[in-house]
């Protein structure tokens, strides 16, 4: 399968899902994920997609400085609604990276590896989404600003003629190719702008006997 190169030239995420080392799925449970892993879930690559996939990846950096994510350890909550505009593709990547689910998840074996009811929807938040490490209680806050990675002035005309079926061969294929620049650039040149990916800092879970 033929992706943009690109693909491969943005930020892979390691994780270490206990559910797989406990099944024998990965060797010590270290999974990698790249950027084609979350368009082939997506089924297309843009900048809602990439964003996601750079939030969870700064999530991650934020809770686990010393240590590899742990893939279901962690409870997630957006800010916005499940059925409010691009809320539902940001989540079912991160629910990819971070095996966090409302009620579809694996159960689990004998009261371990349950992945339900680590999702949540609706949230009031100071930012886009909530990360919080299951075993520590630290909580980071992150959200996209993708007003500072503009696309392409030819966007806006290109989009409806592409979409009305009235643009040319040559036209589909500039749309494709612009629309891509943009996601190329967040992804390599931006991954770490903390004007574009925001971290709101880990906030630790106060002592019961505090």
């Amino acid at each position: 399968m033929q992706l943009p190169d690109f693909y491969d030239a943005a930020p892979r995420i390691r994780v270490r899902d206990p559910l797989a080392a406990f099944l024998g799925a990965a060797p010590g449970g270290i999974l990698e994920y790249g950027y084609a892993d979350v368009v082939r879930l997506a089924g297309h690559s843009c900048p809602t997609v990439a964003s996601a996939y750079l939030m969870t990846r700064a999530a991650f950096g934020a809770l686990y400085p010393d240590s590899l994510p742990v893939r279901g350890g962690i409870s997630v909550e957006l800010r916005n609604d499940a059925l409010e505009g691009v809320t539902g593709v940001i989540a079912n990547v991160v629910t990819l990276l971070t095996g966090a689910t409302v009620d579809t998840g694996f159960k689990g074996l004998a009261g371990r590896f349950d992945r339900r009811r680590l999702l949540a929807f609706g949230v009031d938040l100071p930012g886009q989404i909530r990360f919080t490490r299951l075993d520590t209680g630290a909580s980071v806050v992150v959200s996209a600003h993708l007003e500072h990675v503009p696309g392409d002035a030819r966007v806006p005309v290109l989009m409806p003629r592409c979409l009305t079926g009235v643009a040319s061969e040559e036209e589909e294929q500039l749309f494709g190719t612009i629309w891509q620049e943009r996601v190329r650039r967040l992804l390599t040149e931006f991954a770490d702008d903390p004007r574009v990916i925001e971290v709101q800092g880990v906030a630790a879970a106060v002592p019961a006997d505090a």
